[in-house]
């Protein structure tokens, strides 16, 4: 099946029971908030204390556990960070499937292998569970506006009984097949491109720097012109005005980049050069200390110097 986008406007509230949240860092956290701010009712499990004081403030209910969880919630997204995470809350000793009834649906929103997602689904399937592969792209602030991208891999019939739903989380989304592991490749490639063109404008503008250029004017004539690219933009904005809170970490796409590479040797497909020097280059960045770090600090890494005291040129 094609690709096609889809552009909805978000509808009100029309399901029946509460949507379970596994996993409220930014990203699950953010669209949870979403569900809430349109009166969806919702639960939510996280390992992290304070994430669930701040989900209870805002209007959530608590599941004590995956298991728990499953005992309120037929509808469940699992936002954790890894397949180990997957696995864990999916089919540990307290998790999501130990309660499951036959029927329940189950949004995957981590980035994972294409092959950890077969076997989650898989996992699922013999719990007779339904499980949709829907990995997400545009950081939290974007997830909150409903503003972020979804990429959807399973049962066509059950995306659309659940249209309204992800109406209400996102107006973009991007169905792209029936077979869950599908909607993973994609966004592997999406985040393997992501971080080439992040690597490349980190080095260019460093070097633009060096050639004694100003930042700035560099910057603003790349945007304007060839070399454009929205991540390159969006990060060497901020790390020009010394602004490297963490949105997204830079070991986020050193584990997406290397999961693309891993994916390639188990699909038997050639390795894109310029992808396997971006894995290095995030790899490197992680191990020098900028891992915890937003991923703009590539450009810190390339050499390149803050200007603390931006105008806003751009």
């Amino acid at each position: 099946m094609l690709a096609m986008t889809i552009n909805a406007s978000p509808t009100p509230f029309a399901q029946a029971g509460p949507i379970g949240f596994i996993g409220i860092g930014n990203m699950g956290f953010a669209m949870m908030a979403r569900l809430l701010s349109q009166a969806w009712p919702v639960f939510a499990h996280d390992i992290e204390p304070m994430r669930v004081k701040e989900a209870a403030d805002l209007g959530a209910n608590l599941s004590a556990s995956p298991a728990d969880m499953a005992l309120h919630c037929r509808i469940t997204f699992i936002v954790v960070v890894d397949a180990l995470q997957v696995q864990s809350v999916l089919s540990g000793p307290m998790g999501l499937l130990s309660q499951s009834q036959p029927g329940d649906l189950v949004f995957l929103c981590p980035t994972l292998g294409p092959l950890d997602v077969e076997k989650a689904a898989d996992a699922a399937k013999a719990k007779g569970v339904f499980l949709i592969d829907c990995p997400m792209s545009g950081g939290p602030v974007r997830a909150r506006e409903g503003q972020m991208s979804l990429m959807l891999a399973g049962d066509s019939d059950l995306l659309t009984k659940n249209n309204a739903l992800l109406n209400a989380i996102t107006t973009h989304r991007f169905v792209i097949g029936q077979k869950p592991g599908d909607a993973a490749k994609t966004k592997l490639a999406n985040n393997l491109l992501a971080a080439i063109n992040l690597a490349g404008a980190s080095e260019v503008l460093a070097m633009a720097q060096a050639w004694g250029l100003d930042a700035h004017t560099t910057l603003n004539v790349m945007q304007s012109s060839s070399g454009q690219s929205w991540i390159g933009q969006d990060r060497m904005e901020r790390a020009l005005q010394n602004d490297f809170e963490p949105r997204a970490h830079t070991s986020l796409l050193a584990k997406d980049t290397r999961l693309a590479l891993e994916a390639c040797a188990q699909l038997k497909v050639s390795v894109p050069a310029l992808g396997l020097v971006a894995s290095q280059q995030f790899a490197k960045a992680c191990d020098v200390g900028f891992a915890t770090q937003d991923d703009a600090s590539l450009f810190l890494m390339a050499g390149g110097q803050p200007i603390k005291h931006s105008k806003g040129l751009y």
